[in-house]
């Protein structure tokens, strides 16, 4: 049991620490002007508010990882596994939660790429960090 707790505590960790590389790439984007660049409107302010409640769910979505795929590849892992919050954040978060249309269109046409695009980052950025502290 003690083994299964601290797997899951890494892990959740991981996927926390990916949540915080996402977060930050997003914001460096809005702040460069680069989502604007794209057409996309998120250019979000880094303040915990916003922060804190991506990095807890970046945790979450970091139990994909009890899932054994692609163990030696943290690529391809994080990109495979980043298609679970992509695809709530494109189907159910933008359309019902945000009130911005599937896939987020009323953001701009290139908003799934971004989300794509940043949710592979988180991936990852988790992957990596499971094979650094030796848990994968």
């Amino acid at each position: 049991m003690e083994v299964f707790l601290r797997r899951i505590s890494l892990i959740f960790s991981a996927g926390a620490l990916g949540g915080l590389v996402n977060s930050i790439a997003l914001w460096a984007l809005g702040m460069y002007g680069i989502t604007a660049m794209m057409g996309v409107k998120l250019a979000p302010k880094l303040v915990p508010m916003w922060l804190y409640p991506r990095i807890v769910w970046g945790g979450v979505w970091g139990l994909l990882f009890l899932i054994p795929i692609f163990k030696h590849s943290p690529i391809k892992r994080g990109v495979l596994l980043s298609l679970g919050p992509t695809a709530m954040q494109l189907f159910l978060v933008f359309p019902f939660k945000a009130y911005k249309g599937y896939l987020g269109l009323e953001l701009g046409a290139m908003t799934p790429v971004l989300v794509v695009v940043l949710n592979a980052v988180w991936g990852i950025a988790a992957a990596y960090w499971l094979g650094l502290i030796g848990e994968e």
